[in-house]
């Protein structure tokens, strides 16, 4: 099978297409034919080796552990093991690869019920979306879910969210305003239109406004890309607010439920990925340079199969 693999670290350019083995299912495993995937920011990192205790996971001169990456995908079930019982060949799904990665392949195997961030998690793809569509919702998604969580948002709160144009904050907005919250959210002015499409009921653009000199008071800031610092969040919150960061783990073990829990909302209309760019799988070295400019509006996808 084709797969986009990096035998060095470096820029977009390490990051070749070649041909390698084509994964066959475990007894718990389902076989996907990956449509499409992303190339998410976790990826550029891996790939860059950025921060560098990367070297400490997954090789210290060249990665030697994941050497496929791909931190989601969508697809159809080809194949099954026999232990399976919750999916069957032909069935459409997404998935959030995890610390196992493998997304830049033509086909991924992933455990029929999931293992948090590391074994991935799998469930049938929202029908209302395609399968470039849907690529672009469980990592963003269950992140931004973890995090919302948390807050415990009340009807009727203030939440701030920062980086409100990016994979998370598109979907913590969209999320905030779903359990009734009044959200204001943080971007640069080129996507203030789009952060306000999402459902924000106030947008501030960075570029012109510091959000902590408003005069503003939040129940909640959520800072959606850790480009922020929590002394700096915790300036505009009310007392007994809260303070989350895209980089800290938040509530209980990831399973195939939030996943689910995903696909309803996505099906009831309350939340929609948002896709930058798609591009072929041919041109993933392209893709990669445009994220690592740090400006991508949600996801950019790459297609592996041409399909709808």
């Amino acid at each position: 099978m084709k797969a986009i693999v990096y035998e060095n670290y470096g820029g977009p350019e390490v990051l070749q297409l070649k041909e390698v083995e084509k994964p066959v299912p475990k007894s718990n495993e389902v076989l996907i034919k990956v449509h499409a995937t992303t190339a998410h920011v976790g990826d550029t990192r891996l790939r860059k080796a950025d921060p560098f205790l990367v070297r400490l996971v997954n090789g210290l001169f060249r990665p030697k552990k994941f050497t496929v990456l791909g931190m989601e995908c969508a697809g159809e079930v080809e194949a099954v093991g026999k232990g399976v019982k919750k999916f069957k060949p032909g069935d459409q799904v997404f998935a959030m690869t995890g610390f196992g990665f493998g997304g830049y392949a033509e086909y991924k195997c992933m455990p029929e019920d999931g293992g948090g961030e590391k074994g991935g998690l799998v469930a049938l793809k929202p029908t209302n979306l395609t399968y470039q569509e849907a690529t672009a919702v469980p990592t963003g998604g269950v992140t931004a879910m973890a995090a919302i969580k948390e807050a415990d948002i009340q009807k009727g709160q203030k939440v701030l969210i920062y980086g409100a144009s990016g994979s998370v904050g598109t979907y913590a907005v969209q999320m905030a305003k779903h359990y009734g919250a009044e959200v204001t959210g943080v971007c640069s002015t080129s996507n203030l239109e789009l952060v306000r499409s999402l459902g924000a009921d106030k947008v501030i653009d960075y570029t012109k406004e510091d959000y902590t000199q408003t005069g503003e008071k939040y129940d909640i800031v959520f800072d959606a890309v850790h480009k922020t610092s929590a002394s700096q969040g915790k300036k505009c919150l009310k007392e007994g607010g809260k303070y989350l960061d895209v980089h800290k783990k938040y509530g209980d073990k990831l399973t195939t439920q939030d996943l689910v829990l995903l696909k309803e909302l996505v099906e009831k209309g309350s939340i929609r990925p948002v896709i930058d760019r798609t591009y072929p799988m041919e041109q993933i070295v392209e893709a990669h340079k445009y994220v690592d400019k740090g400006h991508k509006k949600g996801h950019v996808v790459i297609t592996v199969v041409k399909s709808i």
